[in-house]
């Protein structure tokens, strides 16, 4: 009788606790998930060298949810209390000094903060001057004088290739100095930041040409591979005012292989032998190449030739062609219309043969024609004979 009479008391009881606890549950979940919603996002500008006195622009229009009503209230002096209100507003600092910038966005329910750092300079502090440096060789690979200017060149000197590696895999170290840069009268830099993609934002600050990819007066850039890179020095003095210089890095390339041999068509198919090298085209970037071009000499006639025809003296006369191949193996040119009577210019002698094929940057490798990538060029023998070549150059020329 005693149970029966609990039963009935503890029911009621019990369906009111699960009544509650799921109106609660309900309760957290829906606070959760409007709070998940609501972030405070701001920017302000300028975003640098920011002046005591210098009115500074504040926008919070990146706050999240987007298009919902939300209020904005501003604390720029860390005291608690809110100096503005608004989704952009006007503040300025009459001191230097580092502050701490408050934001607060609400939605009536539920809220969201992000706090800042700005840095304040003293009005009258003078601007540091970045110099990114400058560097070119006394030679290029071929021993000649190259052009030199404001920016870096740098040569990749492959000149007694083993055919073991018929690729241009080469890459190189690039010195950056920024030693010549100035911090201004009475002061001295701090730090030396080196941004070697400019295009990419890596630390998500809005510019794209301040990221620190390596840090200090003078950097080893390793591992470049032949191409054009924009580069940007950003200096900062102990003022914290920063300045940045851009310039730009050229990487050619040149390649040589020696003495080797290429086999005869015995099977009515020709022989080939395929060299790969990369070629950048990207406009976006700047990253463009202005010429690729390859060299080929080899003897005019076959060592080992006994093709004599009675009356018309031997068949022995050689011809070798370049072929040239995009990444996905379109042909782009040849040289088999050049005659054999036409193959006597650059690095030819009395006894050789000398074929160039030329791809140019402006139109071989752009994008409306045969484009950028990994390229082939194809040395091909047409003839029954095993013949001998004395060299293939490949030149990449980005400067």
């Amino acid at each position: 009788m005693v149970k029966g009479i609990l039963a009935v008391v503890m029911k009621p009881i019990l369906m009111a606790l699960l009544f509650i606890s799921a109106s609660l549950a309900g309760c957290l979940s829906s606070e959760e998930t409007t709070s998940s919603e609501i972030e405070a996002i701001f920017d302000y500008e300028p975003d640098k060298n920011i002046r005591a006195d210098m009115d500074i622009e504040f926008d919070a229009s990146a706050s999240l949810p987007e298009g919902a009503s939300l209020t904005y209230k501003w604390d720029f002096d860390s005291d608690g209390s809110y100096d503005e209100t608004g989704r952009t507003t006007t503040w300025s600092y009459s001191d230097a000094g580092t502050y701490e910038v408050t934001l607060t966005v609400s939605d009536g329910t539920s809220s969201a903060s992000q706090s800042r750092d700005i840095r304040i300079i003293d009005a009258d502090a003078v601007e540091p001057e970045a110099d990114a440096g400058s560097d070119s060789p006394m030679t290029d690979c071929d021993g000649e004088s190259p052009t030199s200017g404001n920016y870096y060149l740098i040569f990749i000197c492959e000149m007694d290739k083993s055919t073991s590696s018929k690729s241009v895999l080469a890459t190189t170290t690039v010195n950056l100095d920024g030693s010549q840069s100035e911090p201004g009268p009475g002061d001295y830099i701090s730090e030396w930041a080196w941004d070697l993609d400019l295009l990419r934002d890596e630390d998500g600050d809005g510019d794209s040409t301040n990221d620190a990819d390596l840090t200090g007066e003078t950097v080893e850039w390793k591992e470049v591979s032949p191409g054009e890179y924009k580069i940007a020095l950003t200096v900062t003095n102990g003022e914290g005012l920063t300045s940045t210089d851009e310039t730009v890095v050229y990487v050619n390339y040149v390649g040589k292989w020696k003495e080797f041999a290429i086999g005869g068509n015995t099977s009515n198919s020709p022989i080939d032998i395929d060299f790969t090298f990369p070629a950048n085209q990207d406009q976006e970037s700047g990253n463009t190449i202005r010429k690729a071009v390859g060299e080929l000499v080899y003897a005019k006639e076959d060592s080992d030739c006994t093709d004599v025809i009675p009356g018309e003296g031997n068949n022995c006369r050689v011809k070798l062609d370049l072929y040239g191949f995009n990444e996905t193996d379109e042909e782009a040119a040849n040289t088999s219309a050049t005659g054999v009577d036409q193959r006597s210019s650059g690095d030819c002698d009395s006894d050789t043969d000398c074929v160039w094929l030329q791809f140019t940057g402006s139109y071989h490798f752009a994008e409306s024609q045969w484009k950028d990538g990994e390229w082939t060029m194809t040395i091909r023998n047409e003839m029954v004979n095993d013949l001998e070549v004395e060299s293939l150059t490949i030149r990449l020329t980005y400067k």
